[in-house]
């Protein structure tokens, strides 16, 4: 039973979804935040650089939770991306309590397309190398942990690809949007009650959680661009190959196991909650 639990990076656009459920479902929630504390009522902020290797020991330390969600960003900064995640880990380690860690797709390089639980990272970006040196030091350092891989996450207008989309379809912003780049995006809502049910939940070992359509970015942006009353004519179709490394990438996490686990959460696909104006 989670007591009480806290949520790094909870000031970031999935860290303040995941707050939200879990003040919802009655947990006493602490959050950590890098620049700025999130508003979320009833939780308790605390500035921590994963970066300095003292400030997560001080302030978990301090609050004893049950249960940490990292929720933290990092993008390609190794030091925080990965060496931060190891340095959490060996300090939730030393807590002795239960550790939940976000990862992603871009752990793989698309060349198997369908990508299982069991599969083994192959990163062809920077940010996928720092991603997949994390799970492998979450794994090393807690075997019990639950390194939770997901997909883009969009939902509530709020995600940066949401924010891009409407830039570029109010002629605010010049832009292409890959049709050769296809992943499976998943509602922030989603995301974060999966999380929660399984940061209650026994659950350890990696876990996809993602929406089960898998699509392209430029049909998402239409998709979007729909949902908001936006003409998806203002939208420009490219090649992801043709500008950005990698290349080309067709990344789509399989969930068999986390499907059998998940009790409550229901994962939608993108095709239902943007008609429901998620």
């Amino acid at each position: 039973m989670v007591e009480r639990a806290v949520v790094v990076g909870g000031s970031g656009f999935l860290g303040q979804e995941v707050l939200r459920r879990a003040v919802a479902v009655g947990w006493d929630v602490a959050a950590t935040h890098r620049r700025g504390a999130g508003e979320v009522p009833s939780v308790t902020w605390h500035r921590v650089d994963l970066r300095d290797p003292r400030e997560a020991e001080e302030v978990l330390t301090a609050i004893a939770p049950t249960v940490v969600i990292n929720t933290a960003g990092g993008h390609a900064d190794w030091s925080v991306t990965a060496d931060g995640v190891a340095r959490l880990a060996m300090v939730v380690a030393g807590i002795g309590c239960r550790l939940v860690h976000v990862s992603s797709d871009a752990v793989f390089s698309g060349a198997a397309v369908h990508y299982a639980e069991e599969a083994l990272p192959d990163p062809v970006s920077p940010y996928g190398a720092a991603k997949a040196a994390a799970e492998t030091a979450v794994r090393a350092i807690l075997p019990d942990a639950a390194v939770v891989r997901t997909s883009l996450i969009v939902g509530h207008g709020r995600s940066a690809h949401e924010r891009a989309v409407r830039a570029m379809a109010t002629g605010r912003r010049a832009g292409v949007l890959f049709t050769d780049d296809i992943r499976c995006p998943v509602h922030v809502d989603d995301l974060a009650a999966a999380l929660v049910e399984i940061a209650g939940s026994d659950a350890t070992g990696v876990l996809h959680v993602a929406g089960p359509d898998a699509m392209h970015r430029y049909e998402l942006g239409v998709l979007l661009a729909r949902r908001d009353g936006l003409d998806p004519r203002r939208l420009t179709p490219g090649l992801r190959s043709e500008v950005a490394p990698p290349g080309d990438l067709d990344i789509r996490l399989t969930m068999d196991r986390t499907c059998s686990l998940l009790r409550t959460t229901r994962l939608r696909g993108a095709y239902e909650f943007l008609d429901a104006r998620g």
